[in-house]
This record gives structure tokens, sequence and C-alpha cells, in this order.
């Protein structure tokens, strides 16, 4: 199947207890309209079936829009419905195993906490992985289990040494937009910015620049 092509300039991870009554389908919807370019599902405490049908409601949601759906973790699941890719963690399922299950046609993403770990999958064959998930970047209470943050300068020296698109995470804002990229970040992914926002359409056009004035107050067009 043909699989839309994955834009990691702002990447919205989902969290179902942070959109609260609002829904996760119904925030992604809002949010892909205010300028998410991808939207990866992660539910660690759902099933399988549950992950299946709310992977199933986001791919509706996102038809048409030129949206890339990631799966958190699960391979199964984003080959089972069709997503566009998964995203794996140090302790998920090797990234060269994931690679050789799923072929060429599925995204491949890998979390970095270090420079170590970036080392680590600049080292891995071509193809193997196609971004880095970096952070956290600044502190984040979003991830309980989170790895002591990054910096601007760690994140510098990841996105130097990585040989795939960095994108960044953890604690990032619009103010600090503008700071992730210049560090050489290809995008950034948010969790709570978005699904705990009263307005996720209006959060995502902050973080994309495009609230009025930030792009000229950052000096640098919107993205």
């Amino acid at each position: 199947m043909n699989r839309t092509a994955f834009d990691p300039t702002l990447y919205l991870v989902t969290d179902a207890d942070a959109c609260g009554d609002r829904g996760v389908a119904a925030t992604v919807r809002d949010a892909v309209a205010g300028g998410v370019t991808a939207v990866q599902l992660r539910d660690q405490r759902a099933t399988t079936r549950a992950m299946c049908r709310a992977a199933l409601e986001l791919l509706e949601v996102l038809a048409g829009t030129g949206v890339a759906l990631l799966v958190d973790d699960r391979l199964d699941v984003a080959m089972a419905v069709g997503a566009d890719g998964v995203h794996l963690g140090q302790s998920d399922l090797p990234v060269v195993a994931a690679r050789e299950i799923a072929g060429r046609g599925l995204v491949v993403g890998w979390s970095v906490t270090n420079l170590a770990e970036a080392a680590a999958a600049a080292a891995l064959a071509p193809g193997t992985v196609d971004y880095l998930g970096v952070g956290p970047v600044f502190a984040t209470a979003t991830k309980a289990d989170a790895a002591p943050p990054l910096g601007l300068d760690g994140l510098r020296a990841v996105c130097a040494v990585s040989t795939v698109p960095c994108v960044a995470i953890g604690g990032i804002t619009a103010a600090r937009r503008a700071q992730v990229f210049a560090a050489g970040a290809s995008g950034i992914a948010v969790v709570s910015a978005i699904c705990a926002a009263r307005d996720p359409r209006a959060a995502a056009e902050a973080l994309r620049g495009r609230a009025a004035g930030q792009a000229v107050a950052e000096g640098q067009p919107a993205r």
C-alpha cells in the first residue's frame, strides 16, 4: 500500500489522559488543522485490540491530510492496521529486527537519550532507522521514567553525530521552538503541550510559529 510521507516538523504524541473528555481523535483532528505534521499513537496501558481500534480511528481522521500515523512500541499493531510507521524505545523490539520484519515500506523511529545511544544508531546499517526521537531536551513531567535532560548542548551534540533526522522531545514549548531547531533538530515532538491544551489547534499553530507575530519574533519564516 502507498503510505504517507513522514514529515517530522511538528510531531504529536498522543496521551489519552491528557486529552480528557475531548478524546484522542478529536484532539488529533484539531491539532492537524493547526499544523501538526505527524502523529504517534501512544497508550502503554491499552490492549492490543484497543490499540488497533484507536489506530484505525486515527487513520480515518488523518485520511487525505498528508499526515503520517506512527504507533508507539507496537510493530504488530502498526503492520496490522496499515499505519505509516512505528516508534521504538531502547527496551523495545530491536530496530534491526523491526526493519527485517517490516521491510522498507514502514517508517522506523528510535528513541535515544544520550550521545552514546546516538552513536550506536549512527553505526547501524543505512536504512535501519529513519529518524531519532531525542530527549528529553528539557525537564518534563509527561514521562515518569524519563532520562536526565540533555539540554540544548546535548541535543546539538546528538544531532551532530546522527545520520538521520532528529526529532526533539521533552519540555518543548512555543517559546523554545526556535532554540531547538537552531540546535539541529529537524522536528519537535510534544505531548501535553497539545493534548492538555484548551485549544489544540491554537497550541499547534503556536508551535509551528503561526501565532500572530511569532514567526517574525523568532526571526524565521513560519514552517
